[in-house]
Parts: C-alpha cells; sequence; structure tokens
C-alpha cells in the first residue's frame, strides 16, 4: 500500500513532503484494482498520470477516463477522487503554484507523448539535481499542452427507482431494454422514470445511457480490446454505430483517442 493509499471512506490525502526548494515532486503509486484515493484537496498542481492501467478522476465538473496517453492537469484547490478500474501505477507530477508557468484554472486533459512520459520517469528518480533538474521542470511545464477531450457527465438519479435502474446499466450498459420494460421492473411507468432522469441528472434516458456506454467503453478500450468487441460489450449493433457515437461525443475515432497527439 502507498502511504496515501485507501479504500473509500478511508481517511483523505497526506500533504507532499516538498524539500526546501522543490518546485516539483513526481510521486508514484501503486494501485491495485478498484483502489481509490476518496475526494481530497491539495494546495499544489497535479498531472495525474497512469504510467501502467488506466485511472479515472472525477471531479464536479465530471469523470475522466485516463490511459497512459493522456493524464489530467488538476489545478490546486479543486476537490477531487482518483481510481483504478484494474491494477495501475499511478505517476503524478505535482508542481507549486508560486513556481508553475500552468495557470489552467480547470481541470484539463493533456496528451502524453513519448518525450513527456520519459521525462516523468526521469523526474522520479534520484536525479537530476540543481540547475540540471530546474532545466528538466522547465521542459516538462513547456510539453504539458492540452488537447480536446471533455468529461463524462455521470450523474445518479437520486429516486429509488431512477437509480436503481441507472446502477443496473452501470453493471451492464449493454442492457437495451426500453424505458416502459425497467418500469415493469422497477415499479414505475417509463413515463415516470423518464421524468425522474431529466430532473435529477439533467439528461434525458437516452443520453444517460449513452455516458455510461461511453464510461464502460473508455476502460475496456484502454485495456486493449478491440473496437468490434467493446462495440458489442456496450450495447451497440455494429462498430460503425459505436464508432460514430464515440466520435461525437470525444470529437476523435477511439484509435486517435489512445494515440498520443505528437
Amino acid at each position: 500500500m502507498s502511504r496515501s493509499g485507501q479504500r473509500a471512506g478511508a481517511p483523505v490525502w497526506e500533504p507532499v513532503p516538498w524539500t526546501p526548494d522543490g518546485s516539483l515532486l513526481v510521486e508514484s503509486f501503486a494501485m491495485p484494482s478498484r483502489w481509490r484515493f476518496g475526494t481530497h484537496v491539495h494546495p499544489w498542481h497535479q498531472l495525474a498520470w497512469a504510467a501502467e492501467g488506466v485511472l479515472t478522476v472525477e471531479t464536479g465538473e465530471g469523470l475522466w477516463v485516463l490511459p497512459p496517453v493522456r493524464a489530467l492537469w488538476i489545478p490546486a484547490g479543486v476537490p477531487h477522487a482518483t481510481a483504478a478500474h484494474r491494477a495501475s501505477v499511478m505517476r503524478s507530477p505535482y508542481l507549486r503554484p508560486d513556481a508553475c508557468p500552468v495557470r489552467w484554472s480547470a481541470p484539463t486533459v493533456v496528451s502524453v507523448p513519448p518525450l513527456l512520459r520519459e521525462l516523468i520517469v526521469h523526474l522520479a528518480g534520484p536525479g537530476p539535481t540543481g540547475d540540471a533538474r530546474g532545466r528538466a521542470e522547465a521542459v516538462l511545464c513547456d510539453l504539458v499542452e492540452p488537447v480536446d477531450a471533455g468529461p463524462l457527465l455521470l450523474p445518479l438519479p437520486s429516486d429509488g427507482r431512477a437509480r436503481g435502474v441507472a446502477e443496473a446499466l452501470l453493471d451492464d450498459p449493454s442492457d437495451g431494454r426500453t424505458l416502459d420494460a425497467w418500469g415493469r421492473v422497477a415499479g414505475a411507468s417509463g413515463r415516470t422514470l423518464a421524468r425522474l432522469f431529466l430532473a435529477e441528472t439533467g439528461m434525458s434516458f437516452g443520453r444517460w445511457r449513452t455516458q455510461a456506454r461511453l464510461r464502460a467503453a473508455l476502460r475496456l478500450l484502454a485495456e486493449g480490446l478491440p473496437v468490434a468487441t467493446v462495440a458489442g460489450r456496450v450495447g451497440y449493433e455494429t462498430p460503425s454505430a459505436f464508432v460514430a457515437v464515440f466520435r461525437r461525443a470525444f470529437g476523435v475515432s477511439p484509435a486517435r483517442y489512445f494515440t498520443p497527439t505528437r
């Protein structure tokens, strides 16, 4: 267990131990499957990156699924929770705001090309020191560039009937039952369930189910499953239908999403 590791409900994050003259520190955390750092806040910026496996990061703005080719810039003061869908290694640079040229005020996805990846690994080790370290830290900040990838919004309804439907779909996003069919299970009419989803999540039932399918798909794709297999597992009849929905949501195809931009 890492010193900051926890199951849901455990005490939250311990402070990062800065060296007296440090402006950037890289920490590594081995995260077993289903491991979670509960919601916490810290006074430094973080670049959450999965050196191995897949991370999910959740803030008030939504949820991000991060394979090793993408990372999330989390500004200081933003509450967030981080979890591993399967066994993963999070290797995160933490940066002092007063010494950091990056000024983003909201969580921002960045691409992790090979140079940035190797630089993070380099700075995680015992060297460099002094001026050489300062130069390496400056290059890291120069390499942090945003990509167009917003979060997945997936709020759960509070009404027990609608929440039961939502949780069932999270367990099996391929379930294609209509709202009327779900209503017979939940004890409410399809019209009532439609009203509850819209009122309590801000989304229609159809949009909410699409978001749930995309979240599941991102995790499966990050594990290396073929697009055709993922499409079937999350409820799409054809790979082309899945790719079209994915492209509308993220602006790129599944293959491009998991490829560094440079």
